[in-house]
């Protein structure tokens, strides 16, 4: 494999060509036996999709010559893949109104801002509650609460909770973990956020909500998309106004469960 991979390397500079080279992947997702194409060629390319899903992520792990994480979204259709130009209607669910357990939040996707919408179901638990996450940290889910608990007076010690990103979609960001926190929220009071509603932003553990990178972008994004109020670190707050962007802008859980319980 490692011979046959130089050759065609050294024939691709040599001609000044292309070349996709097709690894096999086994069933956990892992490059089959070592992996030295990985390490031998100048980018990574990674063919994502659900079996239930019809759209498809290309996304780049590996890249010398530009951004890793970029994400390309395709549509399986009758003729092929076609590209998705606005990839944040699939992680975005259509409801009509505004449900309870749900908010929306802003991730990026390497460069690409994308609007995904974060779920979350409380339920009444046994004396051993399930705390089960889907598309986001795993780890994260339990330190939340306990900071959603401490700092903010909302206790989930007695309840199931179950909390999911739309789409299929993996966020690895903290900058998820306030939009987590109102879902939770939004779902033990049963009442739904306003429409148009957003949020993001990390926790920390002594209730502070620390900024997320490249905050104005994310926040040009859900104004594009017609999103009017956003609950945000008070570092991404913009200096000049957003047109049509109601911005609220927080350093702690509690301040941005208050500005939430404000809007009714």
């Amino acid at each position: 494999m490692r011979e046959c991979a130089a050759h065609l390397t050294r024939a691709a500079k040599a001609n000044g060509v292309s070349i996709v080279l097709v690894g096999h992947v086994t069933k956990d997702g892992a490059l089959a036996g070592p992996r030295v194409l990985e390490h031998m060629v100048d980018t990574v390319l990674y063919f994502e999709g659900d079996t239930h899903s019809s759209f498809r992520l290309v996304r780049a792990i590996k890249n010398r010559f530009g951004a890793v994480n970029e994400i390309g979204v395709f549509a399986m259709t009758e003729r092929g893949l076609k590209g998705v130009s606005n990839p944040s209607a699939i992680f975005l669910s259509q409801h009509a109104e505004p449900v309870p357990g749900s908010c929306v939040m802003v991730t990026l996707e390497g460069t690409r801002p994308m609007l995904v919408e974060i779920q979350a179901l409380v339920d009444s638990g046994g004396p051993s509650p399930r705390r089960l996450s889907v598309g986001l940290d795993k780890d994260r889910l339990a330190m939340l609460l306990a900071v959603l608990h401490r700092h903010a007076g909302v206790a989930c010690m007695d309840q199931d909770v179950f909390v999911n990103a739309v789409g299929g979609v993996r966020i690895s960001e903290p900058a998820a973990d306030l939009a987590v926190l109102l879902a939770i929220t939004s779902s033990l009071r049963g009442k739904p956020l306003p429409k148009g509603f957003f949020a993001f932003g990390e926790v920390g553990l002594a209730g502070e909500v620390r900024p997320a990178p490249r905050g104005q972008e994310r926040l040009k994004e859900a104004a594009k998309l017609g999103f009017s109020v956003a609950v945000v670190p008070k570092a991404n707050a913009p200096k000049k106004p957003i047109e049509g962007l109601t911005i609220h802008a927080v350093e702690r859980v509690e301040q941005a469960m208050e500005v939430v319980r404000s809007m009714g």
